[in-house]
């Protein structure tokens, strides 16, 4: 196959001249014969409609038209790299309407309308920052029809872009789509399964079945003056009015959630049985009270903060460094499953070795500084996000994945603007446990060490016996380890929040 860009006098961009040429075509997949012997040419600014029964390689053409596909046989030349608008909308649901429709020029395939442009052609310029969980299905497929104009491209292809929509929306877009076309002059291949769009909307119009082109009809003229108009069929639309899907879905009612008041309910709960029991057990060196041990946190406080700002800083430090090495490490374990299988035993072995025996190793090698405190905490928050981001990787959108194909999007456009804004949630989750290892780590790190910390705090108050700054230091550990938690939740509600299920 090949695509030459107006290199051959029959096909380019200018008037009277060839938008697209298949050649005696033929495409094969999983050894059954998709397409056979396709020849179709289609002149510059034209409007094509394919038709056909299901199966008949309908999307199969378009998909060798965008280059997703190459044929066995045959030649394909089309004028400029074509805009491909398919049956969903594949929208990036971490970009507003805006943005979405802007992406064909952040990935360097722009130069066809300018973004806020395509939005006003498809009367959408008002709703430009809402996010995609915010607008409506038809709603959500105008943004995809602007982000096809905003591409760089005279070839418009269109894979049944309103299937899912209700009858009278379907026939307003179509409306709107005939609008757009007389007024850009894009060369446009619509493939769809309704007779009447097809005649009402195409110059010409061809037929699928089984692979093959099995006829070629002209719409000009008496198709485009009677579609819609006659009959009964008429006066219904009449009565019905026009469709409209401009409507906004609407967000839930603010309201206070019962069950954030659940965590505080136990926490008081829990205060009152531990004040019961240590009233009742009588033994302060076996189990304070709470008030014996607020009243150590009082006695000491810039002892306890001091004590507490070493664990935060070292935690912090060493779930920076394990997070970010986790997911340089989980990446390329993520897109390629032989390097999974050939690097999986290494990786378990390294996980499943406990910390605590690799932590005198570490200061055998490295000295009592911040050096090896640092690498104790990340070594145990290394692998949930290893392991997360190798699950988000994979769970990208194949679909998405097909949308960077068309735009012609790099390696590195590829990650940084759709593989790990897809797998930040997976990411996000990882985090919060890789948070608590790499604090668990921290701990360690001064139980064996005796480097300051909250740690080594419980390390001394126990060979003093003393029981009461034991649960104090204990219970600044809790807090710190709910203060991280907690963190990491809201800036996930915070990053996440306009990515609810659409």
């Amino acid at each position: 196959m090949s695509r030459l860009g107006g290199t051959e006098p029959e096909v380019g961009t200018g008037e009277g001249q060839l938008a697209i040429r298949l050649t005696h075509v033929t495409l094969r997949l999983g050894g059954q014969t998709v397409l056979e012997d396709v020849t179709l040419a289609v002149p510059h600014g034209e409007f094509l409609a394919i038709i056909g029964p299901s199966g008949s390689g309908k999307s199969t053409l378009l998909r060798v038209l965008a280059g997703l596909l190459r044929p066995q046989e045959g030649q394909v030349k089309v004028a400029s790299a074509p805009a491909l608008m398919f049956q969903d909308d594949r929208l990036l649901p971490w970009r507003t309407a805006l943005r979405n429709v802007a992406l064909p020029h952040d990935l360097g395939a722009g130069g066809g309308l300018e973004a806020g442009e395509a939005l006003r052609l498809v009367g959408l310029e008002g709703y430009a920052g809402y996010y995609p969980a915010q607008l409506s299905g038809g709603m959500r497929a105008r943004v995809a029809l602007a982000r096809a104009l905003a591409q760089s491209s005279d070839v418009l292809l269109l894979d049944e872009p309103f299937a899912a929509l209700d009858a009278l929306v379907r026939e307003r877009f179509n409306a709107e789509l005939r609008h757009l076309h007389d007024k850009t002059g894009r060369t446009t291949v619509l493939v769809t399964h309704s007779i009447r769009e097809a005649v009402w909307l195409a110059d010409r119009v061809i037929v699928l079945r089984g692979g093959r082109v099995v006829d070629e009809l002209s719409t000009r003229g008496e198709g485009r003056v009677t579609a819609y108009t006659d009959g009964l069929e008429a006066r219904l639309r009449n009565l019905l009015g026009t469709g409209d899907s401009t409507r906004l879905r609407p967000d839930p009612p603010a309201r206070l959630d019962p069950g954030l008041l659940a965590p505080l309910g136990a926490v008081l709960g829990g205060l009152a049985l531990w004040e019961l029991a240590a009233r009742a057990l009588g033994q302060p060196l076996l189990l304070p009270s709470p008030g014996g041990v607020w009243a150590e946190l009082r006695a000491t406080p810039g002892e306890f903060l001091s004590f507490a700002g070493a664990t935060a800083g070292v935690t912090l430090a060493g779930a920076l460094l394990g997070s970010l090495a986790g997911a340089l490490i989980g990446y390329p374990l993520g897109k390629s499953r032989t390097l999974e299988r050939l690097l999986s035993p290494f990786v378990v072995a390294a996980q499943s070795t406990p910390i605590v025996v690799l932590a005198p190793l570490l200061m055998t090698w490295f000295g009592f500084g911040r050096v090896p405190a640092v690498l104790v905490s990340a070594l145990s928050a290394l692998y949930p996000v290893m392991v997360a981001t190798i699950v988000g990787v994979r769970e990208v959108r194949r679909t998405d994945h097909e949308l960077f194909s068309t735009l012609r999007a790099s390696p590195w456009q590829r990650l940084t603007r759709l593989e790990l804004p897809s797998a930040l949630p997976v990411m996000l989750g990882g985090l919060r446990l890789a948070l608590s290892l790499a604090l668990i780590g921290a701990v360690v790190w001064e139980f064996v060490s005796n480097q300051p910390g909250l740690g080594f705090a419980v390390n001394q108050a126990r060979a003093y016996y003393d029981t009461p700054r034991q649960f104090a230091a204990i219970a600044l550990l809790v807090a710190l380890g709910v203060a991280l938690y907690l963190a990491v939740t809201a800036l996930e509600r915070r990053v996440l929040r306009h990515r609810r299920a659409q």
